[in-house]
């Protein structure tokens, strides 16, 4: 087990709307290290990193049982090559948790005889504490340790079942509390399938959604305890354990009780269900709030609400009985009928709970026993659930609630989140989701004040088709979330929550292809996210109307590293996908078409015209790339000469040259002062050899004269297109500049393609030099057309066998 120091790092958040100077919030924080290591004293792990693995829960499974199956894999998503060993996959930081298999730790410790000791949070202080020494000693025990007829859950989870610890995480609490009130939801996080008794091994599970997959985690049951009580969450009636197991578990994912300490509502509210989270500032609230929340309400949507924190004091209570810096879950909201003598009609009304469970409540109008409820029916007080019990849950008008409380979160239940036989005239979301990464030196471009990089982020097409049903103006909703991975355990590694963001954009044209800076420099956004900003997830509501739009998620500046999964929710079906390109190549191929009967030379391209004429930008390209190469310069024209010079002379009488007198014949004309405007010290021999094989058929190692010729005219038109981009004559192409070179030299590039290309070809600045940029681009060419004579129907698939495919890969 690993021990971490205490760590202070200072966060910059820039608010900005992606345009204009940002505003700077700084803030500083002291943590350590996630813990929670892999050594194993004691136990055994089950499992390993990077396969699959099946997860049951809920209802409805394969097996005929009523657990559903849930099948998630690994969490690598920067696209791999085939057959090779994946580095992210060995550092996963996840591998060790999500791997443990319950049936067969439970099968095991059954056939032995003994308890379940998890080796992957071990009872030690580190599981705790990952940043100093506890402040007094704890003890671990089991719950039949604590008690005598210690239950997993006893008639039933309600929100009034949990109590806070010493640990300040009363933002889960406030998740938990909101989570029991739909019991579906709870029975899918917390298996009600478990108990001390017929097959107790100390083993329970749970369920969370992490990044885009809901996983198992597993935990044995003991719970730190001093002087014989549990020291943190823990339920009201004494020997009840489900509350305390499960912020054991939700602990465990995180690395430590220690990580628990601080944290939004809306963060365990998606861990609990994989929705989609949005923040309200209730001092700017929007004009239809209450229908906002009335809505998520009937959807099953989980809230949550605060007032900001009192600098100078933790959790400050107010006069009004509220309490600043405290997180609070919202479990009603209710359109109340009243009538009496004098008036009739509806109140918005909210009900809250704090999640201390006691006396500390709203004091103000329609709070415990206050006179508002003698206008009320006795029935329909019943209806509502009204109690006054010291509980710590109240209701109020939302007028109250919105003058009082400053900040909302709602998280909006995905797609899966209600089954067909539950809707009860509920509507659900329609959902999306997109994994990505952000790489540097190849999408990494940061926000629209970057533009010269801008356009280089990962971008996704939506087109919404069908307006909203009660929307009077014919809008779309959407919500648009960008959750960044991992980074809280990445703390160890002296990383913290990236600053991100998204923008969207309104296409004219459905069919449009990846869009470059031309287009970002002269549209303007039509949405974007609420700011950029250091949160785990950055959500945003939208109103749009029908059509395609393109959202660029980002971080706030170029260059930086990190994993994220985009989500788009929305009232009707959408179609969502990201904007790419396929791998090819537009060649200029002499042909003799009939015009008038009679033939004519002309031209053609390999990328079918059904590919092209629908994409303006790419027929427009098209039109460029296969315009005549210009006439040779006189300077060229004394190279050329030279050069034929110099290959009768170097070839002898059979006319053909090795890589290594092609090397010779070619650098003594790229290296002669003034060839070039660049500093370019000449081709290597492994560039030659390439140039070789791109014209070698037949494995002769040679190049004829008029391979050459064609070769020439090659490295003429890639060497006008490096002095095209290489601006600042420096001899290299920037990594982002190297995708727009390559498509006016006729390469067209997926991003899988062209990220591996950039690790390739680039220096470790992100340069690519005017000698690799050749190279790309012959290899480029000699393996699409390789690839091209295998495809001949033109399908996108070509079988190679083994030794054709050694020998193109190699020698090329």
């Amino acid at each position: 087990m690993s021990y971490t120091t205490r760590t202070t790092r200072t966060v910059r958040t820039f608010y900005s709307d992606g345009r204009g100077p940002p505003k700077v919030e700084t803030k500083t924080y002291t943590y350590g290290d996630d813990s929670g290591g892999s050594s194993v004293n004691g136990g055994f792990n089950i499992g390993g990193g990077g396969r699959r693995f099946q997860i049951r829960v809920g209802g409805g499974g394969q097996d005929g049982s009523d657990q559903p199956n849930y099948s998630a894999p690994a969490f690598s998503q920067r696209p791999q090559v085939i057959g090779r060993a994946s580095r992210k996959e060995k550092k996963d930081p996840f591998s060790g948790v999500i791997n443990q298999s319950y049936d067969e730790i439970k099968r095991r410790c059954q056939e032995e005889g003994c308890l379940f000791e998890d080796p992957e949070f071990e009872a030690e202080d580190s599981s705790i504490f990952f940043s100093r020494a506890p402040p007094r000693p704890f003890e671990w025990k089991r719950p039949h340790e604590i008690c005598d007829n210690p239950v997993f859950i006893a008639d039933g989870a309600s929100r009034f079942d949990v109590q806070q610890g010493e640990l300040g995480d009363c933002w889960l609490l406030a998740a938990i509390a909101s989570l029991t009130v739909n019991q579906r939801l709870f029975a899918k996080v917390v298996p009600p399938d478990q108990s001390f008794e017929d097959g107790y091994c100390g083993l329970f599970r749970f369920h969370f959604w992490r990044q885009g997959e809901w996983v198992e985690v597993v935990v044995d049951d003991r719970l730190p305890t001093y002087y014989g009580q549990l020291t943190f969450m823990h339920s009201v009636d004494k020997n009840e354990f489900w509350s305390a197991l499960l912020e054991k578990a939700y602990a465990k994912l995180e690395g430590s009780y220690e990580s628990l300490k601080g944290g939004s509502t809306c963060e365990a509210m998606v861990d609990f269900t994989g929705g989609v989270s949005e923040f309200f500032d209730l001092r700017k609230a929007p004009p239809n709030l209450f229908s906002i929340m009335l809505k998520a309400s009937q959807r099953g949507s989980l809230m949550g609400c605060s007032i900001d924190a009192d600098p100078n004091q933790l959790e400050a209570r107010l006069s009004n009985g509220l309490v600043m810096g405290h997180a609070y879950s919202i479990t009603s909201v209710l359109l109340m009928d009243i009538e009496t003598p004098s008036m009739s009609g509806k109140i918005p009304m909210v009900r809250v709970r704090n999640p201390w469970g006691n006396e500390a409540e709203w004091k103000g109008r329609w709070s415990d026993q206050s006179r508002e409820w003698s206008l009320i029916p006795d029935s329909q007080k019943e209806s509502m659930g009204l109690t006054f019990d010291d509980d710590g849950e109240f209701w109020m008008s939302f007028d109250d609630f919105s003058k009082n409380f400053e900040k909302l979160e709602i998280c909006n239940l995905g797609p899966d989140s209600l089954e067909e036989d539950e809707l009860d005239g509920k509507k659900r979301w329609e959902g999306h989701t997109e994994n990505g990464e952000w790489i540097p030196r190849v999408n990494a471009g940061g926000c629209r004040n970057y533009l010269d990089t801008f356009w280089t982020n990962p971008q996704y097409r939506v087109t919404l088709t069908d307006p909203d049903d009660d929307d009077d103006d014919d809008l779309c909703t959407m919500l648009v979330g960008v959750l960044q991975k991992d980074r809280r355990k990445k703390r160890k590694e002296g990383l913290d929550m990236l600053t991100i963001g998204y923008v969207i954009y309104k296409l004219g044209d459905e069919n449009h292809g990846p869009l470059d800076v031309k287009f970002f420099k002269y549209n303007a956004s039509c949405a974007k996210s609420p700011s950029f900003i250091n949160l785990r997830e950055v959500c945003g509501r939208h109103k749009l109307s029908p059509g395609t739009y393109v959202i660029i998620p980002s971080t706030f500046e170029p260059h930086q590293n990190g994993d994220y999964l985009l989500r788009i929710f929305t009232e009707k079906a959408n179609e969502t996908n990201e904007l790419d390109e396929e791998t090819g190549i537009i060649e200029e191929q002499e042909t003799k078409p009939r015009v008038n009967g009679q033939k004519k030379p002309g031209k053609f391209t390999q990328t079918s015209q059904a590919q092209i004429t629908n994409r303006p930008e790419a027929l427009a390209f098209l039109t460029k790339a296969l315009k005549e190469i210009p006439p040779p310069t006189d300077e060229e024209q004394e190279q050329e000469q030279a050069l034929k010079a110099s290959f009768r002379r170097v070839a002898g009488d059979d006319m053909e040259i090795d890589a290594y007198e092609l090397r010779d014949i070619l650098n003594a004309v790229f290296t002669k002062e003034g060839s070039v405007e660049f500093v370019f010290d000449g081709f290597s021999l492994d560039t030659t050899r390439s140039m070789v094989a791109m014209h070698d058929g037949d494995l002769s190692g040679k190049l004829g004269f008029d391979e050459f010729k064609v070769l020439w005219a090659d490295l003429r038109r890639w060497k006008g297109v490096f002095k095209e981009y290489d601006r600042d004559r420096s001899g290299n192409l920037s990594s982002y500049e190297l995708r727009s070179a390559l498509h006016a030299s006729g390469f067209r590039l997926s991003n899988r393609t062209f990220s591996a290309l950039v690790m390739r070809y680039s220096s470790k600045n992100g340069n690519i030099e005017f000698g690799d940029f050749i190279l790309c681009a012959i290899r480029m060419k000699t393996m699409l057309a390789s690839f091209r004579n295998i495809d001949v129907d033109n399908s996108g698939h070509a079988a190679f066998d083994v030794d054709t495919f050694i020998q193109t890969v190699m020698y090329s």
